[in-house]
């Protein structure tokens, strides 16, 4: 009787995402004896969830398949494998992994939600300190040799403290509550929106409603923080009129997908000086063309999509998560990170 197969299509072109050596080694390890581990030397992209080109290795390895490992999954690789039974995307986001054969079949699918939690959250209070604490001025003096109070002790001055903020976090789940303890453990007081409200405040926030009160809690917010996946019902989320609802002088921040905002009115609200900046790791277009007037605006953090970066955190995590779940895989037992096809996370 032939192994079971799991393949392992991680050998990423951005070397922090690559596996490591210890990590392959430590899934063949783990493999029981009816088994077989076979990892793809061919590069493969670890951009986006899924919608890269697969390699003529990877095509070849997944054929007689029971279990695939990879940045998301093309549809060619998926038709390829008609014994595929799991997948597993060490990213976070599905939407390109849920094409019609995907969503209408058997295949459990998971993802790597939480995994990237701790840099993603980081990356977002260091991104609101940078704006609170006036560090864009501070950079823009520097910049021209000028030493300059006046901007910092005025009574109009931008600054705050982070403590001072009501903070609005829409998508309370695993990225979103890492992001929530770390800003309220500094004093803000933080609400967050999800699709599941029933399912309650995870600590850091002091309450939680579901994502049809967005209109009543954005007047409300001087931060909002986007960490909700990209769905139907959260694409264009924060539309016009939506920015419109914000107070003045307040601060967006994404690091969801570029889609869950209209990146044009959000130029303009920056460029009237309605609003007092944003932190944006994700675009509509990525890579953001030059032409983007975000290039040029002093009160945006901007970022190529690189908030989830962590070297030393990456596999450990991952690897943690893999191990576990296919341990889960073979006993039965229900996996962790299940993703609701349906729901598009």
């Amino acid at each position: 009787m032939a192994p079971r197969r799991i393949v392992l299509d991680l050998n990423a072109r951005s070397p922090n995402w690559a596996l490591t050596p210890a990590a392959a080694r430590a899934v063949r390890e783990a493999a029981p004896p009816d088994w077989e581990v076979v990892v793809v030397s061919a590069p493969t992209s670890s951009d986006g969830d899924g919608a890269a080109t697969p390699s003529d290795e990877a095509l070849e390895a997944i054929r007689p398949a029971e279990v695939y490992v990879g940045f998301g999954i093309t549809r060619p690789l998926f038709v390829a494998a008609p014994g595929l039974r799991w997948v597993h995307s060490a990213a976070a986001g599905v939407r390109g992994a849920l094409f019609p054969e995907m969503l209408d079949g058997p295949v459990q699918l998971t993802n790597s939600a939480g995994v990237h939690g701790v840099p993603i959250a980081e990356y977002v209070l260091a991104g609101l300190l940078f704006l609170m604490r006036g560090l864009d001025i501070a950079r823009e003096q520097q910049r021209d040799r000028r030493w300059d109070k006046r901007r910092f002790v005025e009574m109009a001055a931008p600054l705050r403290e982070l403590g001072d903020a009501r903070v609005l976090i829409v998508g309370a789940g695993g990225l979103g509550g890492e992001v929530a303890r770390r800003v309220a453990a500094l004093g803000a007081r933080v609400a967050g929106l999800r699709r599941r409200p029933e399912l309650g405040a995870p600590p850091g926030f002091w309450r939680v409603a579901g994502l049809d009160a967005l209109d009543a809690e954005l007047p409300e917010s001087d931060v909002v923080i986007l960490t909700a996946p990209l769905t139907p019902d959260t694409e264009n989320l924060l539309s016009r009129e939506r920015l419109a609802l914000l107070p003045a002088a307040a601060i967006v921040v994404n690091v969801a997908r570029g889609s869950l905002v209209d990146e044009a009115a959000l130029v303009e609200a920056l460029a009237g000086g309605r609003l007092r900046g944003a932190v944006l790791d994700v675009f509509r277009e990525e890579p953001l063309p030059a032409a983007s007037p975000l290039w040029g605006m002093p009160q945006v953090v901007l970022t190529p999509h690189v908030s989830p970066v962590s070297p030393g955190g990456f596999w450990p995590r991952q690897l943690d998560l893999l191990l576990d779940n296919w341990r889960r895989y073979r006993e039965g037992r229900p996996l962790r990170n299940l993703v609701d096809k349906r729901a598009g996370y």
